[in-house]
């Protein structure tokens, strides 16, 4: 069990936690291969969701394999999920799936070759027409650790920046501090991509997510490096470009804890800011949301979207054409995929006065 706005509830489907976050359970191990983990979800032109996820017997099964599933404009039912991508005898993982604003809808994910994510690259998939079939798998990077994560964003020059990380090492428990996020910068008139420089910080970082606030001025926030066990030491790495994303600083500390736990970052249609993240040092609960009003200055509008005795790990979140803000997450130890729906109005009024 575990509590939405402090309500308790079983996860079944479809799930009330309040009136203003609807919850549900969107599939679990009764689908093929129990592994789940982690899922991305997109909007498509004709009103549809669409939700890609990895999945398998396990995260380092060589039986893993990318998953795409449509939740139809007016349904309240997905469709089953299916294979959308897999290399024999190879590894998937982390698939990215966005709809451009020309129509093609992309799908990039993880390859790992090895037993380790640092032998993983970036491979991605395009489709023509709205998510119905999908082209041949393209080589995105060919360098052993490079990894997706996190929706790409449109900046206002038109180029797509695609959140990106570099991995090290050969240890499932810890994330080396030379573990570092850039960009991919997406020109769509050449289709050639540019890398960023790499951002290093104290304890290394990964899975960047990422906002453009003004036509130079961006922030991305990154998971930490370090170790998987509780810490009193581990903070949500900030950065920030002043170059319309061409450069980014150095990483630093924020005042967001993070338990070595993946993030979402995004910008509302209404300039506000949207960070999702575990609030705790230790623990992948509570599942939060707050809100910044001005810039990324503060973030005086915080609420609990998932909390209790579970995980509630790696968050994406989109808002959607008629302004609802939908997060998609996994619990039970991998195993569950949620679907969180809700108005920005819910996490401003928990907190004091609104804007």
């Amino acid at each position: 069990m575990f509590t939405i706005s402090s309500l308790l509830f079983v996860m079944v489907s479809p799930i009330v936690g309040a009136e203003d976050i609807v919850i549900t359970r969107v599939f679990g191990p009764e689908h093929p291969g129990p592994y789940k983990h982690p899922s991305c979800i997109t909007e498509l032109d004709n009103g549809d969701l669409y939700l890609a996820y990895y999945g398998g017997s396990g995260e380092y099964g060589t039986d893993t394999a990318v998953f795409g599933a449509r939740l139809k404009k007016g349904e309240s039912e997905w469709s089953a999920p299916v294979v959308i991508a897999d290399t024999p005898w190879e590894s998937e993982g982390n698939p990215v799936v966005w709809q451009a604003p020309d129509g093609i809808v992309w799908l990039w994910y993880v390859n790992r070759i090895g037993d380790f994510w640092s032998t993983s690259r970036i491979k991605a998939k395009v489709s023509f027409d709205g998510a119905q079939t999908w082209s041949d798998s393209m080589m995105v990077t060919y360098e052993q650790g490079t990894m997706v994560r996190s929706h790409p964003i449109v900046l206002h020059d038109g180029d797509y920046l695609l959140p990106i990380y570099h991995e090290t090492g050969e240890d499932r428990e810890f994330v080396p501090p030379d573990t570092m996020s850039s960009f991919l910068r997406f020109n769509p008139k050449t289709k050639k991509y540019t890398e960023t420089n790499r951002i290093k910080s104290r304890m290394g970082n990964l899975q960047p997510a990422v906002v453009q606030i003004t036509d130079d001025y961006l922030v991305a926030y990154c998971r930490r490096g370090g170790g998987y066990e509780g810490a009193k030491d581990g903070y949500l790495v900030r950065t920030e470009s002043h170059d319309g994303g061409k450069t980014w600083s150095e990483g630093k500390d924020s005042p967001f804890p993070n338990p070595n736990a993946a993030v979402d970052f995004i910008k509302l249609q209404n300039g506000h800011l949207l960070l999702v993240y575990n609030d705790s040092m230790t623990d992948r609960t509570p599942l939060t949301a707050a809100i910044s009003v001005d810039n990324d200055r503060t973030y005086p509008y915080k609420r609990n979207i998932a909390e209790g005795d579970n995980s509630f790990a790696y968050p994406t979140a989109i808002q959607t054409r008629d302004g609802k803000i939908h997060v998609v997450f996994t619990s039970d130890e991998r195993t569950v995929i949620n679907h969180a729906v809700f108005e920005e109005e819910a996490i401003l009024r928990s907190t004091g006065s609104k804007p």
